[in-house]
């Protein structure tokens, strides 16, 4: 037997699962995420406020900017590409956000973190890793 609170969480766990699962796909959008629970959107986005205490998408963007600093840390990719990894797809926005959340551009936590670190991995490795060779939205490639 479940009671209404427990299967109202594990639909939002299904939920949350899809968005760390699938991170990186830009078309990843609120109606696809709610979906997963089984909720409309507006009732998706309270729920989740409520039981994560940020919204569907301030997580995603959260998780995103986690991976991005990652990469950052760890491959010789540009700046655009990790952008581009990551499920952003414009590079303002992805710099404006990573600076809110981290304090700095990408750019300079690079250079903070690059030089106290092990080499970096190369980026056509990295490309391999984070599926940036598969074509995205073709349907026909993978």
């Amino acid at each position: 037997m479940t009671t209404p609170g427990l299967a109202r969480l594990r639909a939002l766990r299904r939920a949350k699962d899809a968005m760390d699962r699938d991170w990186a796909d830009p078309g990843l959008d609120l109606d696809a995420v709610a979906a997963h629970a089984g909720y409309s959107r507006y009732h998706f986005v309270r729920a989740f406020k409520s039981a994560y205490g940020e919204s569907p998408g301030q997580y995603l963007g959260r998780r995103r900017i986690e991976r991005a600093e990652e990469l950052l840390r760890t491959a010789d990719l540009s700046v655009t590409e990790i952008c581009m990894l990551v499920g952003f797809s414009s590079v303002g926005t992805f710099s404006a956000r990573f600076k809110q959340q981290t304090g700095v551009t990408p750019r300079d936590y690079r250079a903070q973190h690059v030089r106290s670190g092990a080499a970096l991995i190369p980026g056509c490795y990295a490309m391999l890793w984070t599926g940036g060779f598969r074509q995205r939205n073709s349907g026909e490639a993978e």
